[in-house]
């Protein structure tokens, strides 16, 4: 469970407007935000991350002002914590995984209908809804409606209630990346990979 979560991370940071790769990180980086539930990083595959390592991942965040954040599934690699831990880094908060087997899903009610926005007022008000879910730390905008849009155009689902009083999304699946390739000191082929700091959670827009 752990490998393809955190595969999804990878995956996710990748489709950002900015990817930068450094010392077995991905960060994954969206210029329109400064929120640090879009803006974070993850370990590759395997990474067994050295001190420089983190400081040069820290530097990337430090240069564009962004608080220095990763998610991840802490059960794929320990190793990882351990460096940052050293580093200075704490735990945000931790998640517990939830997984809704075919046998038990259960179909919904009739009545309710999810409309898939399609104007750029419809993904303004979906992301105004999402705002407000979250506490509205991150207040609307035209940038969080782009990022919406851009979540739907490229295979991911944008869905609202007709209000819409209810919003979510869900973004593309993707498939596990192969293991990161021995090109630098402090990797380790062939073991998962994982992030740390924090681990999973479903970013606010």
């Amino acid at each position: 469970m752990g490998t393809d979560v955190q595969s999804f991370a990878i995956a996710n940071l990748r489709r950002r407007p900015v990817v930068i790769e450094t010392g077995g990180f991905v960060a994954g980086i969206d210029p329109g935000t400064d929120s640090p539930f879009v803006n974070y990083a993850t370990p590759l595959r395997g990474a067994r991350p050295t001190p420089a390592d983190v400081a040069a991942l820290v530097a990337v965040f430090r240069e564009r002002g962004l608080r220095p954040r990763l998610e991840f599934a802490p059960d794929a690699a320990p190793g990882v914590a351990d460096a940052l831990r050293a580093a200075g880094f704490g735990v945000e908060a931790e998640h517990s995984y939830l997984v809704c087997a075919p046998a038990e899903l259960t179909p919904p009610r009739t009545g309710h209908v999810a409309e898939v926005p399609d104007t750029d007022e419809d993904y303004l008000a979906v992301d105004a809804a999402l705002s407000e879910a979250f506490g509205g730390e991150f207040p609307p905008s035209p940038a969080g409606a782009a990022r919406l849009r851009r979540t739907q155009d490229s295979g991911g689902r944008c869905a609202s209630s007709a209000r819409p009083a209810a919003a979510a999304r869900a973004r593309p699946p993707a498939r596990r990346p192969p293991p990161a390739p021995p090109s630098s000191p402090g990797w380790a082929p062939g073991l998962p990979g994982a992030p740390a700091a924090s681990p999973p959670r479903s970013p606010p827009p």
